[in-house]
């Protein structure tokens, strides 16, 4: 089987979408089959930004820690495939190779919509790795063993910084490029945090 080639973004003009999903809340234990989910989608291309339509749809899985893309992966995927355009590449809230099966929900996305995809969480799974320096776009890579993952990339000096990891179709370093790249004033990566204002948004009118 022939492995696909990686991507690397143009210099300018790519797209990228994020895409993020949240249950219910008040609900007893980790999460259940059937939990009600929203699920939203962002393309961004430059200055723009558009949202697509919230996906609402229950857990089709339990949640069991490694294996979220059983849970979340059917909302995620719906959410991209109802964006206006497809993206270049496809920013998710998850890992990617740090993993224990080097197969998070960010590659596993990726890998079922055919999209380059990277990783974006606030730390990581079980990759470990030093914090970069407090500067603006600084990295610092994150191991697991000898080979390296992702990244830890601060987007500006005074932000924490955020993990960004190699998934579908993407190395490490396009991972980190791919973040540090879509900063516009916040932590979260444009794409990410649309798509997060969304789901959350539907989430709270519904549950009035």
């Amino acid at each position: 089987m022939l492995t696909p080639p990686l991507w690397q973004p143009e210099e300018t003009g790519w797209s990228a979408a994020g895409c993020f999903v949240c249950f219910a809340r008040g609900t007893h234990g980790p999460g259940a089959t059937g939990d009600p989910g929203w699920a939203a989608a962002a393309l961004v291309r430059g200055d723009e930004v558009v949202v697509g339509p919230v996906i609402r749809q229950p857990a089709g899985f339990r949640y069991v820690p490694g294996l979220l893309a059983l849970r979340e992966g059917p909302l995620l995927e719906a959410a991209v495939l109802a964006l206006p355009a497809r993206p270049d590449v496809l920013l998710v809230d998850a890992t990617g190779r740090d993993h224990p099966r080097r197969a998070g929900l960010a590659l596993h996305l990726g890998s079922r919509l055919d999209l380059p995809s990277v990783g974006v969480t606030h730390r990581p799974l079980i990759a470990t790795g030093e914090l970069p320096a407090d500067e603006d776009g600084a990295m610092s890579p994150l191991r697991i063993g000898e080979e390296t993952v992702g990244y830890w990339a601060r987007p500006h000096r005074g932000l924490r910084p955020l993990a960004a990891h190699a998934a579908w179709r993407t190395s490490p370093e396009v991972a980190a490029a791919v973040v540090l790249g879509l900063w516009c004033g916040r932590r979260t990566p444009e794409p990410l945090r649309a798509a997060r204002e969304a789901a959350r948004t539907a989430r709270t009118q519904d549950e009035r």
